[in-house]
């Protein structure tokens, strides 16, 4: 069957939504699909946030709605299920959730337990043991490694001291039951991708390394009038560190990638990041791991009701149509 690729994206873009839009849109319309990728491919449950938050969607379905969109690796968001850290029932039924749908759990992504880098080593510290639960969840689920953040105030040298004692803490912890720790760049300072390799360097340990992202490079942005996620989707970016320059220096550390989207020109590729370009860096830098598909599209078109948007399950096809094709042709 003939598909117009225009038509397709216009239809999107007016407000199509769930799996009929995502099945019309097949890896063989963008690229040669008989030869291999490079990497394999994940998804990171952020993807999905505008289900999570309106409760259309449980996290123990997380694996199967995957699946449902032909990925087989997992990467947990600790937000959508921050009190059950220590529910053993939870973590045991997700875990045979995501082997009944013949899923790879990869890492949980931490989020909301202090600021590794703060220059007071007490806030500091509590934040190291903070994360400890997560270490205990990912290991109880298969995890080999959770994410972190690792943000603070003051000179970028003290802060990165400050970073490396608590990663040196979480390195300690996790290797007692073979966790590695990875950070992301993500927000404040991390999102220097120079500041975040330098701090790899002073770490120095392969039990450590980086989830670049293509999207988190905003080194300066304004305030959101609330301490929410709402009132986060208000900001704006004010100063962005190269997203290119930047994962080629977060490349040598990373242990994963993040393929960041937002929305799509009508020849189905980023309107915002080159991912041919992207794809280059990563493949030249001789990775050959987990590339997740973090879509947040749908979580904007939740807030901003902006029909450029896809919903979640659109955007994240579109988006795994999008790695397929630039992978293939790094």
């Amino acid at each position: 069957m003939k598909i117009n690729r225009r038509h397709f994206v216009k239809q999107a873009a007016v407000g199509a939504t769930g799996l009929g839009l995502a099945a019309a849109l097949p890896g063989s319309l963008f690229a040669d699909t008989s030869k291999e990728l490079f990497f394999k491919i994940s998804i990171s449950q952020f993807s999905f946030a505008s289900q999570f938050w309106t409760q259309k969607l449980n996290p123990l379905d997380f694996a199967a709605k995957a699946k449902e969109l032909g990925i087989s690796g997992l990467d947990y968001c600790s937000m959508f299920f921050a009190d059950k850290a220590r529910d053993q029932q939870f973590l045991n039924d997700l875990k045979k959730r995501s082997a009944d749908a013949g899923s790879y759990n990869l890492r949980i992504m931490v989020d909301g337990e202090g600021v590794l880098g703060d220059l007071n080593e007490a806030v500091r510290l509590k934040a190291v043991e903070g994360h400890y639960k997560w270490i205990d969840a990912a290991a109880t689920l298969g995890c080999p490694m959770i994410r972190v953040n690792v943000e603070g105030e003051g000179a970028p040298a003290d802060v990165a001291k400050a970073a490396v004692d608590s990663l040196g803490k979480l390195i300690e912890y996790g290797s007692k039951q073979h966790i590695d720790v990875i950070v992301e760049n993500h927000v404040g300072i991390s999102c220097n991708a120079a500041w975040l390799a330098g701090v790899m360097k002073q770490v120095n340990s392969k039990h450590c390394g980086t989830l670049a992202d293509f999207g988190n490079f905003c080194i300066n942005r304004t305030k959101p009038e609330t301490n929410d996620i709402a009132g986060y989707m208000k900001t704006k970016c004010l100063e962005e560190y190269d997203k290119y320059k930047g994962i080629t220096e977060l490349m040598p550390f990373a242990k994963g990638v993040h393929a960041k989207s937002h929305f799509f020109t009508t020849a189905g590729d980023d309107a915002e990041t080159d991912f041919y370009k992207m794809f280059k860096i990563i493949k030249d830098s001789g990775f050959n791991g987990w590339v997740s598909i973090e879509y947040e599209g749908g979580l904007l078109k939740m807030y901003s009701q902006d029909a450029k948007y896809l919903d979640d399950y659109a955007g994240v096809t579109a988006t795994k149509n999008l790695v397929e094709k630039a992978g293939r042709m790094a």
